[in-house]
C-alpha cells in the first residue's frame, strides 16, 4: 500500500475562476477539491478567495467541499468592479504551513508568486503548479516541469451544468 503524501495546495480562487471561465468553461469546485486530493494528496487545500456580503451560501458550500477559506476584504475600483488582492495572503500562509506539509501545490498563474515558487523548488517543497489556461505568467516557464493546465483534466473538473 502506497503512503499517502502529506500535501497542500494554495489557491488563487480569482485567477483560476476568470483563467477557467476565460476558456469559455465553468469550474466544478467540488470536483476540483477531489481531483487534487486524489491526483497531487492534497490534504489539505487554502482557497483564498474576496469575501463579499450575500456570498455566504457559496462560501458554505466550498468550506463543505473541504476547502479552507482565506477572505480578503474587498473594494470596489473606479469601474466599480469588485476587487481582492490575496496574492500576499496566499505567500505568507504558505509559508505559515511550511512545516506542516511535505509539498505545495501552487494554483494560479500569476507571475507575482515566481519568488515563492523560486523559493519552495530550491528547498525540495513544489510539488506543481496549476495554472487556469495557457496564458499564464511568462515568468513561470523557469518552473515548466511543474507546470499543469487545468484544461489538461477539463473532462474530470468541468461544472455539468449550471
Amino acid at each position: 500500500m502506497r503512503k499517502q503524501s502529506n500535501n497542500y495546495a494554495f489557491i488563487d480562487s480569482q485567477n483560476l475562476n476568470l483563467g477557467v471561465r476565460s476558456q469559455g468553461w465553468k469550474l466544478d469546485f467540488k470536483r476540483f477539491r477531489k481531483f487534487i486530493k486524489d491526483k497531487y494528496q492534497v490534504s489539505k487545500a487554502f482557497l483564498f478567495i474576496g469575501f463579499i456580503p450575500g456570498n455566504e451560501t457559496l462560501y458554505k458550500e466550498l468550506a463543505g467541499y473541504g476547502f479552507e477559506l482565506i477572505f480578503k476584504p474587498t473594494v470596489k475600483d473606479k469601474r466599480k468592479k469588485v476587487k481582492g488582492n490575496v496574492d500576499a495572503d496566499l505567500v505568507l500562509h504558505t509559508m505559515l504551513q511550511y512545516k506542516n506539509y511535505s509539498k505545495a501545490v501552487i494554483v494560479s498563474g500569476d507571475g507575482d508568486f515566481y519568488c515563492l515558487i523560486e523559493y519552495l523548488e530550491s528547498k525540495n517543497k513544489l510539488k506543481k503548479i496549476i495554472v487556469p489556461n495557457k496564458k499564464y505568467s511568462s515568468l513561470l516557464r523557469k518552473f515548466r516541469k511543474y507546470i499543469v493546465r487545468v484544461g489538461d483534466f477539463r473532462s474530470k473538473v468541468q461544472k455539468e451544468r449550471d
